[in-house]
């Protein structure tokens, strides 16, 4: 009987002592689940991360691509102010994103290097970004010696428009004063003046003397001066009139109006001042 109890003593050990081996086993299986899947989610928070900055730093060089496109635009016609200045705005725009894509670049490798990731194709990605920045940068300093050209073709060409309306005014003004010349003769060409009054009033205004008309030492401020081509009548408001200068008989003719008295109708004004440009009649 005592042979029994200890059998049974010795079996229910062995009993507690598998039950708890198999509870600890367990326990150390879940821990290492635990601690993969912390790796496993550290690891794709980082990779996350950098795809993030991948892709921020793709959108940086479409950003760029853009810009240079409107420079290249703009610099076709760069002749205005505002182009100008666009110009600028956008070489600035171009300048900054690639600097940040540089700090990106840079963020990414030192993050790489102290990750636990090993991965092979994202240093391959961010060697192709960093090409991608260097060929950028010569991209940059290439339209800025592109731009610097143009300046110098647009400012050629601003001297030409400078000198082309420096002539132009000069022309300008060469017609105007031309035009002003023609004027001047034609009006001088289409001008005469005209008197009439008493011979006491004539010879008061030194116009007349002794019967005659005095050439040249007239008193041209008691004259009216007309237009030829717009005065062909002129009333003298006298019922006697007779003409001291000459002028072709054919060219004009004095006539009575209702009144009785004369004026003077110019039928041919060219003809009628060919001889004298001053008309002097006296009246009563």
């Amino acid at each position: 009987m005592k042979q029994i109890f200890i059998l049974a003593a010795v079996c229910a050990a062995l009993c507690t002592s598998c039950g708890n081996g198999t509870a600890t086993s367990s326990d150390k299986s879940a821990s290492e689940r635990d601690s993969l899947q912390r790796i496993i989610d550290q690891k794709d928070l980082e990779i996350n991360d950098m795809m993030g900055q991948i892709n921020d730093i793709q959108e940086g060089f479409s950003l760029i691509n853009q810009a240079e496109g409107r420079v290249n635009m703009l610099a076709q016609n760069a002749e205005g102010n505002n182009s100008t200045e666009n110009i600028r705005e956008n070489m600035e725009f171009i300048q900054q994103t690639l600097a940040a894509n540089r700090q990106k670049i840079a963020d990414l490798e030192q993050k790489l290097k102290s990750s636990s990731i090993n991965a092979s194709k994202l240093k391959e990605t961010i060697s192709a970004l960093t090409q991608q920045l260097e060929a950028k940068n010569q991209e940059l300093e290439q339209l800025r010696a592109e731009l610097a050209e143009k300046d110098v073709q647009i400012a050629a060409l601003n001297e030409n428009v400078n000198t082309l309306t420096a002539e132009n005014t000069e022309v300008k003004q060469q017609r105007d004063e031309s035009q002003q010349l023609a004027q001047a003769q034609d009006q001088q060409l289409n001008t005469a003046w005209y008197v009439f009054g008493t011979s006491k009033e004539l010879k008061e205004h030194n116009i007349l003397k002794k019967g005659d008309v005095l050439k040249g030492d007239y008193d041209k401020a008691y004259f009216t001066k007309i237009d030829i081509r717009k005065t062909q009548v002129i009333p003298f408001s006298s019922k006697s009139a007779k003409l001291l200068t000459t002028h072709p008989a054919d060219s004009y003719s004095l006539m009575k109006d209702t009144k009785g008295e004369y004026t003077l109708r110019i039928t041919d004004a060219q003809r009628f001042w060919s001889i004298s440009k001053y008309l002097v009649v006296q009246v009563k």
